[in-house]
């Protein structure tokens, strides 16, 4: 399905229109002498595109009550030591 497209004049005469319909989703083309130029996003989708989005992850709190507790064992790492020299 095609985005909606305005002119740069009915955007500018429209801008709350074109607003609202980005918000609601729906990305709005604006155009100019007939040809593409700018896209009307809500921010969800920008931030989505742009990467900015919050990643789910676990708050401080969260991450802290995730730590092995004191009776739980870790996992053993096998660490190699190199040699020094002084």
């Amino acid at each position: 399905m095609p985005q909606p497209q305005w002119s740069l004049q009915d955007a500018k005469n429209r801008f709350s229109a074109v607003v609202e319909a980005a918000r609601n989703g729906v990305p709005q083309t604006v155009t100019k002498h007939g040809k593409p130029v700018a896209v009307v996003l809500s921010v969800e989708e920008y931030e989505k595109l742009t990467g900015k989005a919050a990643p789910q992850r676990p708050s401080f709190v969260e991450h802290l009550l995730a730590m092995p507790k004191d009776d739980e064992a870790f996992d053993p790492v096998d660490l190699k030591l190199r040699d020094v020299e002084f």
